[in-house]
Parts: C-alpha cells; structure tokens; sequence
C-alpha cells in the first residue's frame, strides 16, 4: 500500500476537504486493511480499489456524524506552500484583458463552488482540477461511466449558471462557453 498512499491522501484531502481529517480517513483505511495485506496482492487495479475503499469509508464515516458542514474551498487548500488550483488558471501568456477577466472571476468562482453540493463539487475537483479519468472516478464511486459523464455535464452546466448569475455585469459575452 505504500506507493499509493500520497495518493490515498490526495483523495482523502478532496472528500473531507480539511487535512487532519483526511489523515485520519487514511489512517482508518490503513488499519482496516492491514491484517488482509496477503489478499491485497491479488487485486489486479490496487490505486482504484484503495480508492473505492476510501471513499465508501468516508460515506460510513459521514453517517456516523450525520451531514458534516460544508468547509468553504479556501480551506482546502493548505496555507504550508500549495497553491491554490484557481491561482492556476490564468497562463503565463494571457493577453491583459484576459488575466484581469480571470482575477475578477476567481472570487466568483470561489463563491459558487461552495455553494455547490459536496458531491458535486468533489466530482468536478477530481476530474477537472485533479485530472482523473472518468472511468477511475466511476470505479471509486462504483457508478457506471455514463453515469459520471451526464453528472459531470449537470455539474458543469450547474456551474456555469450561477457564475453567469454572479458575474454576468463582467464578463465578456461567450467567455464561459471557452
């Protein structure tokens, strides 16, 4: 289990959206598992297994606790050197007008990223920020792939909305449509 626990982390992090917590999340796997270490060499695709078992340890662990609240996105993100995704957006040769547009997204985007729900916002986390397949997505979440296609089109379309809500005053026309 070793190399894929940064991985495990990583995943943890996006769910429970606060560091201490995914560690411990990771830790209860870890203890879970370890007396059955000789059946986990015949599981043919170990990172999605893990990854599975995660998840469904984070939806028990959520149960027991009834609904956690929601942590705003900018706790995600912590303050020891990672940079924030939404930092990320702009590139390095974006024209003016662009990168001034991008900044005057940000906090919109920021806003209504937390005002999406949990499973929304962590499925467009995973696939859009972190770059995960939809197939290794619908593996974790033992959804079938069209599944995770049609929320994903929902979640984007959902998003795209509220920022044209939010933002619309400043926005150039088909900006959201790029």
């Amino acid at each position: 289990m070793q190399p894929h626990l940064q991985a495990m982390h990583g995943f943890a992090f996006r769910l429970t959206g606060h560091g201490p917590d995914a560690e411990d999340l990771v830790q209860d796997v870890v203890v879970k598992l370890y007396p059955r270490l000789s059946e986990l060499e015949a599981v043919d695709q170990l990172r999605s297994w893990l990854n599975r078992v995660l998840y469904r340890q984070f939806i028990d662990n959520t149960r027991k606790k009834g609904r956690q609240a929601d942590r705003p996105l900018s706790d995600m993100v912590e303050p020891e050197g990672q940079a924030s995704f939404l930092d990320s957006v702009i590139a390095e040769d974006a024209a003016p007008d662009v990168m001034i547009d991008l900044e005057r997204l940000k906090p919109a985007l920021k806003r209504v990223l937390d005002d999406l729900p949990p499973d929304h916002r962590t499925l467009l986390l995973l696939h859009d920020v972190d770059g995960w397949r939809q197939e290794d997505i619908a593996i974790v979440l033992d959804l079938p792939v069209g599944t995770i296609k049609s929320r994903l089109h929902r979640c984007r379309a959902a998003l795209r909305k509220k920022l044209q809500e939010v933002e619309e005053p400043f926005l150039l026309p088909d900006r959201l449509d790029q």
